[in-house]
């Protein structure tokens, strides 16, 4: 494998610039008066059975045998009952503030709230059962060998329980907790049943079944009082439990990072399925595919940071269309 320019992975170590702030990449190719003609364009919203046409196309044309790199975000889990972010139905429209990195770690009742909360939603986060589009890029993966790698941006475990082997979770997985002190981790499952235990009867006038009440994160939004609520520590040490997931304000773990780069660099193409691209966090390996001449696609309903550039864009349903493709 080729060592990656400094300008992705040295400058995306050294510099927090690289990853945190907004691409200059294309930056002033697209005048102002133009930039609402290319949002319809690149958003005008085609039926499945021909975006599933145009992406089996370019898949053909794309992948020459090292297979394609595959990033998805929170749209691909949505026909599998959790909501995304930035939809039309997402928890960002209905004014959701996930809460910061800092916040939690800073406030036993931020704490406390954030749990009573993830407790709620979790039992319904968790049930959530792979989709015809998780079930594709498995296939993808394991019978034809088209897709190589799956970097994924959600935390719900869907494409491993779907089959998909080589996936990195970009930021993290909700099943596992984590003490913020020794770093042991902790099945979410045993940390739940105890979590449950500690504060019986808490929620019985709570509403948990209601789907509008869940997050991408799992979070759900609850009216109750959480002053209550009684909190568990490490079993190891006491210390502060925390999901294993990016929060906002967070850090990818640079490691983590580095083998994205890796995964997109191997690959003939990068395929986007499900993501807005809104988080720079994603966005920057469509950059770097590009930068590196490689084929890039977008699968997503709706507009995407990367709209406007030399993309293959389809706003269809993501379940339909990857569902044809196999």
């Amino acid at each position: 494998m080729k060592i990656l320019p400094s300008i992705y992975l040295g400058a995306a170590f050294q510099h927090k610039k690289m990853i945190h702030r907004p691409s200059a990449f294309f930056r002033g190719k697209v005048s102002p008066k133009n930039a609402q003609k290319i949002s319809d364009i690149f958003n005008d919203e085609i039926d499945s059975f021909e975006a599933s046409e145009r992406l089996t196309k370019w898949i053909l044309d794309s992948d020459t045998g090292k297979g394609i790199s595959v990033l998805t975000g929170a749209g691909i889990s949505t026909a599998s009952g959790i909501p995304d972010y930035r939809g039309p139905n997402g928890s960002y429209s209905r004014g959701h503030k996930p809460m910061t990195h800092d916040e939690f770690m800073r406030s036993l009742e931020n704490r406390k709230r954030y749990w009573s909360r993830s407790m709620v939603g979790w039992e319904r986060f968790n049930q959530a059962k792979p989709n015809r589009a998780h079930f594709a890029l498995a296939s993808l993966e394991n019978e034809t060998k088209r897709v190589r790698s799956i970097i994924t941006q959600n935390v719900d475990m869907l494409h491993q329980r779907a089959g998909s082997k080589n996936v990195v979770n970009l930021h993290g997985v909700n099943s596992v907790v984590k003490c913020m002190e020794c770093g042991v981790k902790h099945k979410r499952s045993h940390f739940q049943a105890k979590l449950n235990e500690m504060n019986k009867g808490c929620f019985e006038s709570v509403e948990s079944d209601d789907a509008d009440s869940l997050r991408a994160d799992g979070d759900a939004e609850i009216s109750f009082d959480s002053s209550n609520f009684k909190l568990l520590g490490c079993e190891r040490c006491g210390g502060i439990l925390k999901p294993d997931v990016v929060f906002f304000g967070d850090n990818v773990p640079l490691n983590r990072v580095q083998r994205c780069f890796a995964e997109v660099e191997r690959a003939d193409c990068l395929l986007v399925v499900g993501s807005s691209l809104s988080v720079y966090s994603g966005f920057r390996f469509v950059e770097f595919a590009l930068k590196e001449n490689k084929s890039v696609a977008v699968l997503n309903k709706g507009p995407t940071r990367a709209d406007g550039l030399p993309i293959l864009k389809l706003s269809a349903d993501c379940s339909e269309v990857m569902s044809n493709i196999v």
